[in-house]
């Protein structure tokens, strides 16, 4: 499923001129239902059909397998590297990067590792960060308490795990975690590469959880005291709330579509039963889906009145404005092939993006610069 990596600029000003470009990819074997080669759906009340997305600046460079990423109150960054379990504190400003510590009992392997990222609503004042991570036995969540005032590589105390057992494996690990507008923590997890657990709504695997931060199943869950929130899923790396708290996840497809779905409590979303747009009875359709090749999606944010996608495989960044629950226009690309893969994307909380690359996850083609924290102004 995983393509070579596309050249890259070396120079960040050239970087910088085409990623202003609107790039409109085509698909291999057809166009996506509302990708590329859709007509433009226009309309008032939501975001313009037209925008942009350029680099500003690169934060910080030489990261190892960043993943997760949690912008802190004062506005630097927690990244965590998949790969070595490292949890890493960059400043905003310079990049300058101070190691908070290692996360124990993380087990690195194929897609698993150290993976989504998140602060407690009210870090503030308590000073929890959550994790995702892969341990030998299963992937889990856990919350450890950062003290700033412990000496660099010794600020993270230790993992207080609030849920394990969602299955593991080499591929489709998930890992994707945010606490939504209503203080409930979700995560996106994989069905571990064996198709089945999707279905099983005794699994939590192939799902969207939603917990209390101590891990329980939250209130107003759709199945009685389950964390499940919906299911029918391949393999979810990306969560975001619209305006409206309307919750969108992206997912990789196996073959044919990848998918960015509109999450409603209760729904089966399909795998493995239907891939993409399948017209079925009792399953839910995707918003917008893309062929692998272009897309391969992990992270996804909203800002400026869209949705913004990261993709791996694709090497770009997908800008998909919406209209209340609907796409506003087809999907624009970004970035096509400047940076490499593109793994995760969060709101900067002035209105631009954090965008991590993905070149040293053991897939792409790593520059002497890579991986990367880029600052994205959005329009």
């Amino acid at each position: 499923m995983f393509a070579g990596h596309l050249p890259r600029r070396a120079a960040v000003t050239a970087a910088l001129a085409l990623s202003s470009l609107l790039i409109v990819t085509g698909c291999s074997g057809g166009s996506s239902s509302g990708g590329a080669g859709t007509p433009s759906r226009t309309g008032g009340g939501g975001a313009p059909a037209e925008g942009s997305a350029e680099v500003v600046r690169t934060v910080a460079g030489k990261l190892d397998s960043p993943w997760g990423v949690a912008p802190l109150p004062d506005g630097d960054l927690l990244v965590g590297s998949r790969n070595t379990g490292r949890i890493t504190r960059v400043a905003a400003k310079d990049g300058r990067q101070t190691p908070l510590g290692t996360v124990p009992g993380v087990a690195a392997a194929g897609e698993g590792g150290l993976l989504g990222l998140a602060l407690s609503p009210g870090y503030a004042s308590d000073h929890l960060l959550y994790a995702y991570f892969t341990t030998d036995s299963d992937n889990r969540v856990a919350r450890l308490l950062v003290d700033e005032k412990r000496p660099e590589g010794q600020r993270l105390g230790a993992p207080d795990t609030v849920l394990r057992g969602i299955p593991k494996g080499q591929i489709h690990n998930g890992g994707r975690i945010a606490f939504g507008p209503d203080g409930m923590l979700y995560a996106g997890t994989g069905e571990a590469g064996q198709r089945d657990p999707a279905q099983d709504k005794g699994s939590l695997g192939g799902k969207i959880l939603r917990m209390t931060p101590d891990g329980r199943p939250a209130p107003g869950n759709p199945f009685p005291d389950s964390l499940v929130y919906s299911y029918g899923h391949r393999n979810v790396q990306g969560l975001a709330w619209d305006a409206d708290k309307r919750l969108w996840a992206s997912e990789f497809g196996q073959d044919t579509w990848d998918e960015l779905n509109l999450i409603e409590p209760g729904r089966n979303y399909g795998w493995p039963v239907a891939e993409g747009k399948a017209h079925r009875a009792g399953l839910t359709d995707p918003v917008e889906q893309w062929r692998p090749a272009d897309a391969s999606p992990s992270g996804l944010a909203y800002v400026a009145g869209s949705l913004w996608m990261a993709g791996l495989r694709g090497e770009r960044l997908w800008r998909i404005p919406l209209r209340g629950a609907e796409p506003a226009a087809a999907p624009k690309a970004f970035l096509k092939g400047n940076y490499g893969r593109l793994r995760t994307v969060v709101p900067t909380g002035d209105g631009g993006l954090w965008l991590t690359t993905s070149n040293t996850d053991g897939r792409g083609r790593p520059s002497a610069d890579d991986d990367r924290l880029l600052r994205l102004k959005v329009t």
